[in-house]
């Protein structure tokens, strides 16, 4: 070949370190690649680009023109490679093991693998890589639902498994991708099948919160209450994560939020350390067991007290008094602060006399006139505001007592008057009786 009247190298290097071949390959110039066959270029040259159509480099790869070729669907250079130049052979393993049926599958390359898989090439080959993924590991790891489809349709494969026991399924779930999640399971592809780290395809989706593939997998069958290795189920790493449409849709589907992971926790210890309201209210309103220590013979309210989480303690000590006196709600329930405009007048009420007429240890006397445990007591003094710290402590427990109270669609104003007889504060009980005839406790609802 001559340029100008001189011989040219026809394999020398730009300073990008690209050949002319790979921009022939890449820009789909077959007269171009043509001629520089016939001159004898080089198709092993290993080119420090990526993949030549982006300009991204590849040399770390150990890819070849063939491969180049292939990953990016140029259907016509392959033939023409394999059919004119009789270079099938040029199909090989690259450094990680794939060949270019595999690659085409990982870049998604639809016509490549059809015409891969026709007669003359019979270059379909379903093995796996060094890594053990199979070209169904690698289109559905990377999201290519076309090339995915199109192998579930012509290859009995399926549950097959890699290196780090990782099937097709668990792959696409990782990555978020919900059309390959879907055809998988439209293929029967098991959902329940775990990885070495014992992590089954539920357990990311629910840590990351996508969840669109949190239904497809629980409506597929995915157990609900699976274990990894640090005995976390997907509803541990949802609740960590504060996912609140995940929560919901695990909580409703029936998993079990009693279950403990390798600290002894329950998701509402893990709910209540981080102090996330919104989560421990939804957890409390399933009905789960308060009582379940952690490895510290920590419950989830002396979690919440040593944490200083006191709107969380309060709810927590609602809720137990709820479930443990089986009340039951008309209206919506809720454990969070009452900021009803309907209880205003009796909230104002236990404000005054929390704060203006109860002695040190008036607030306990209730308490255990009313039953609350040794424990919620200890939980609600937990809180230090200072000197008078006793005031607040007795406000929260008058609240938490009004909350049940409401449920019951008791009087206020005369359990207050009875209780402060009962423990001997007579005159205060008097001036509660008295403003408790100016409220209408028929429209107090919780909220």
């Amino acid at each position: 070949m001559k340029l100008l009247g001189r011989g040219v190298n026809v394999n020398s290097k730009n300073v990008h370190g690209r050949t002319a071949l790979h921009y022939a390959v890449a820009f789909r110039n077959v007269e171009a690649v043509d001629v520089l066959l016939r001159r004898r270029a080089k198709l092993d040259l290993q080119d420090i680009v990526k993949r030549i159509l982006m300009l991204c480099i590849i040399l770390s790869e150990g890819l070849n023109m063939m491969h180049c070729a292939a990953m990016n669907n140029h259907t016509d250079i392959v033939a023409y490679i394999v059919d004119d130049l009789q270079m099938g052979e040029l199909d090989k393993e690259d450094q990680y093991g794939n060949r270019l049926f595999a690659l085409a599958a990982a870049h998604g390359c639809v016509r490549m693998l059809q015409m891969l898989m026709e007669e003359p090439y019979n270059m379909a080959a379903m093995e796996e890589n060094k890594v053990g993924d199979t070209p169904l590991h690698l289109a559905a790891k990377n999201g290519q639902c076309e090339a995915l489809q199109l192998l579930l349709d012509n290859f009995n494969i399926r549950n097959e498994v890699n290196q780090a026991g990782q099937t097709a399924l668990y792959l696409a779930a990782d990555g978020a991708h919900e059309d390959c999640v879907q055809a998988l399971l439209e293929a029967q592809c098991d959902p329940n099948i775990f990885t070495l780290s014992r992590s089954s395809p539920l357990h990311p989706v629910c840590e990351r919160g996508h969840f669109p593939i949190v239904k497809l997998l629980i409506n597929s069958g995915a157990q609900m209450n699976a274990q990894n290795q640090q005995l976390h189920t997907p509803f541990h790493l949802t609740v960590k994560n504060c996912h609140i449409p995940v929560i919901h849709t695990l909580l409703e589907a029936g998993c079990d939020p009693n279950v403990k992971d390798h600290m002894g926790q329950t998701a509402l210890h893990i709910a209540a350390e981080m102090g996330k309201v919104d989560v421990v209210e939804m957890i409390l309103k399933a009905g789960v067991d308060l009582e379940i220590q952690d490895r510290q013979n920590k419950t989830t309210l002396r979690v919440a007290a040593r944490g200083n989480m006191v709107i969380i303690v309060d709810m927590i000590i609602k809720a137990e008094r709820y479930f443990r006196w089986n009340l039951h709600s008309e209206s919506p329930l809720t454990f969070k602060l009452d900021h009803s405009p309907d209880t205003k007048p009796v909230r104002d009420i236990i404000w005054d006399l929390a704060y203006k007429h109860l002695k040190r240890n008036d607030w306990k006397k209730l308490a255990e006139l009313w039953e609350f445990t040794d424990d919620q007591v200890a939980a609600i003094e937990e809180q230090w505001t200072g000197p008078n710290s006793f005031q607040e402590h007795g406000n929260r427990m008058l609240l938490i007592w009004l909350h049940g109270i409401m449920i019951e669609g008791s009087s206020p104003a005369k359990g207050l008057y009875e209780a402060l007889l009962s423990v001997g504060i007579t005159k205060i009980a008097e001036k509660i009786r008295m403003e408790g005839t100016n409220i209408d406790t028929r429209k107090c609802t919780v909220s």
